[in-house]
This record gives C-alpha cells, sequence and structure tokens, in this order.
C-alpha cells in the first residue's frame, strides 16, 4: 500500500500541475486592426523533474522521472471595447491529447463591470485562480488544500456565467456566477457520477469577495505573486453550493457546498527584497456521502525574492505547509511540508523551481520527494 500510496501522490503532484489558472501569457503576440481591436496568442509550459524516495517499482530505490507537466496554448482576442473573448487549451492530465480549458466571451458593461460566458474558472479562492505559473511556489502545485481547482470541472473550470467586478477603485472585487457543476471530483477518485446518472439537473452557484487594502490587484484571474511590483495586503472569500452536486454509484444523491478565507501580503523594500507571506482556510462539505473529500483544510507559506540578480535572475527562497484533515477514517489527515527556492528570470514567463517535500497521510510512512520544474511563457 506504501508503494501504491506514493506513485498515488507523485501523479497527484503532476496532475496538480495542470490546475493553473487561465491569465494570459505575459509576452503573447499581438496583432492589431484597429482600435480596440486585436488578437493575441501565445503560450506556456512547465517541464519536471521528480525524484520519490522509494518511490521506484521495486520499492526500494528513489524514482527518477522527467515530465511534461503542462502545455498550453493561449489566444485571446478583443472585437471593441466592449465585447472581448478568451481560448486556451491544454494537455489532458495522463494524456498526450489536447483539450479545450477555456472558451469564453466577456461583456464589458461599463470600465469595472462585466459579463463573462462560456467555460471558464468559476469564483473560488486565491489558490486556484492564480495555479502554479502565478503561485508563491512556481512551477508546481498541489491539491492537498485548494482541492476544487484539482477535481472539479475541466480542470477547475465550469460553462456558465458570472457577473464580475471591481469598486472603490478597484480595491474591492468581486464575482458570482451560475454553473454546470457537473465534475465536481472530477480526479479525486472517489467514484462520483455526473448528475445525468442520478440526480436533479441543478445549477452550481459560486461567488468570491476580495478586498485589496494597499495597491489593487487588476484582472479577474488571479496571482499569489508579485515578485516586488506593487504593495498587497488581501483578505478574500469565496464559496460554492450545488444542490445534488454529490451523486455516488449506488445512486444516493448529496447537496455540495464549500467555502475558503484566503490571505496575500506582499511587501517590496524589506531589506534587500520582497517579503511575502499567503495563508488559506477550507471547509469541504459533500453531505456525508465521500468523506475522503469532507473535512477542513489549511495552507500557509512565506517567500522573499531577492533584489540583487545572480547571473540571469534572482533566487526566491520559499517555504509552504498544507494540511488536509478529511472526514474518513481512512484517509483521515493529509499533511505536506515544502521547502525551496524559485530562480525568477522573468516574473512569471521564465523561472525554475527546486523543491523537496515531504508528505504524510495519517499512519502511512512519509513521503518524500525532490521537484524540480521549469516554468516558460511567452
Amino acid at each position: 500500500m506504501n508503494l501504491i500510496l506514493k506513485k498515488s501522490l507523485l501523479t497527484s503532484a503532476v496532475l496538480a500541475a495542470l490546475s493553473i489558472a487561465a491569465i494570459q501569457a505575459q509576452a503573447a503576440g499581438t496583432i492589431t486592426f484597429g482600435e480596440d481591436k486585436y488578437i493575441s496568442v501565445g503560450f506556456g509550459a512547465i517541464a519536471g523533474y521528480s525524484s520519490v524516495e522509494d518511490g521506484a517499482a521495486n520499492g526500494d530505490d528513489r524514482s527518477n522521472d522527467f515530465s511534461l507537466n503542462s502545455a498550453r496554448i493561449y489566444i485571446s482576442g478583443s472585437l471593441n471595447k466592449y465585447i472581448k473573448g478568451m481560448f486556451n487549451t491544454e494537455k489532458v492530465p495522463g494524456d498526450e491529447t489536447i483539450e479545450v480549458i477555456d472558451a469564453n466571451v466577456q461583456f464589458q458593461l461599463t470600465e469595472n463591470v462585466a459579463i463573462w460566458a462560456g467555460r471558464f474558472l468559476s469564483p473560488s479562492d486565491r489558490a486556484n485562480m492564480a495555479g502554479p505559473y502565478y503561485s508563491m511556489g512556481g512551477g508546481y502545485w498541489s491539491s492537498i488544500a485548494s482541492r476544487y481547482g484539482f477535481n472539479g470541472g475541466i480542470i477547475g473550470r465550469d460553462e456558465g456565467v458570472a457577473l464580475v467586478g471591481t469598486a472603490f477603485d478597484s480595491k474591492l472585487a468581486y464575482s458570482f456566477g451560475a454553473f454546470e457543476g457537473d465534475n465536481i471530483f472530477r480526479l479525486s477518485g472517489v467514484g462520483a457520477l455526473s448528475e445525468t446518472q442520478g440526480s436533479k439537473d441543478k445549477l452550481m452557484y459560486a461567488g468570491r469577495l476580495q478586498y485589496d487594502f494597499w495597491d489593487a490587484e487588476p484582472g479577474y484571474y488571479g496571482t499569489g505573486n508579485y515578485f516586488g511590483a506593487k504593495d498587497i495586503l488581501a483578505i478574500g472569500i469565496a464559496g460554492r453550493q450545488k444542490t445534488d452536486g454529490v451523486v455516488a454509484v449506488a445512486g444516493t444523491a448529496g447537496d455540495y457546498k464549500s467555502y475558503s478565507v484566503d490571505f496575500l501580503l506582499e511587501k517590496k523594500n524589506v531589506g534587500p527584497g520582497t517579503f511575502s507571506a499567503e495563508a488559506a482556510y477550507y471547509d469541504y462539505d459533500t453531505d456525508d456521502i465521500f468523506l475522503s473529500e469532507q473535512g477542513k483544510a489549511y495552507s500557509a507559506g512565506a517567500a522573499y525574492l531577492f533584489n540583487a540578480k545572480t547571473g540571469w535572475g534572482a533566487f526566491m527562497p520559499f517555504a509552504r505547509y498544507q494540511k488536509f484533515d478529511s472526514d474518513a477514517a481512512v484517509f483521515g489527515e493529509t499533511k505536506k511540508y515544502e521547502i525551496g527556492t524559485n530562480y525568477v528570470m522573468e516574473p512569471y514567463n521564465a523561472l525554475i523551481t527546486a523543491a523537496i517535500s515531504k508528505t504524510k497521510v495519517s499512519d502511512a510512512d512519509s513521503v518524500n520527494a525532490i521537484n524540480v520544474a521549469l516554468q516558460f511563457q511567452f
């Protein structure tokens, strides 16, 4: 069972990297066709290396695995200043085929209010909205605490419609919407059925509120770190609910609910660099049907980006802790500790992440791993 657990956790680490937010690449190529009319094309990729203690097939030696964690194409366009759109693809988890993760239109009603419709990330916690391309750790993102981005929809996406807006000089951000919510447990392995196999055809409702006390944060899809470009002090709350959103093989159905509170602080010019800290709390409720996906979760992290460059980039050491305390007696508690560093050559677009981690599930042996990821976007 220990070997199975270790392989499962390694697979989860790779798949979780696919739960990324579809923020447009920072350096995409753009062709303009007139005022407020353009098309922008970019791509992103994360290549990884993992070595897990006793993770080889014989159960005794370290595993050594190179993998393509993510391969993505970004396309966005603007018809005029009121109508814009997005189309993004991603490699299917555990497969070499490509699937559409974002395909939506955005109607800009006013400068501060828009309606999004189609397939996109539904309002949720900061970790899910940012994903590994834009997280504090960079290049890698574990799904232990922030679970919906890994399990739900198409890599965290759903078909639906949402109202997205800001107020008070963009310090207050809000988003509320209704979504299909048919694949809440897509990659969880709990054997959930879709709503077409035994439940009422109800919508999933999701929302997020966030307030920035210092600098305002732009955009609907968020980020977990600004690499010293802004001073951030933000608190966000998010929640989602779907009646009969939990459908088991036995035909029983229950309601799905979750909510979270997240915090981000980032302060530049703290000594020779920028200090950042994050924390989040989650509560998941599956109506006592899937106890392994029901419970409370916590995460916390801190990082420091040095201003001085060493060669092409700057070092950014970080530490992160995650915990999911499920209601299932078998799985119980999952904890993960990580310490590592980013080597930031260009924020978001070119960086290398190296980290060592320790993961423990209840009374099972700890899984010790080394992960290295190279992230590139254009």
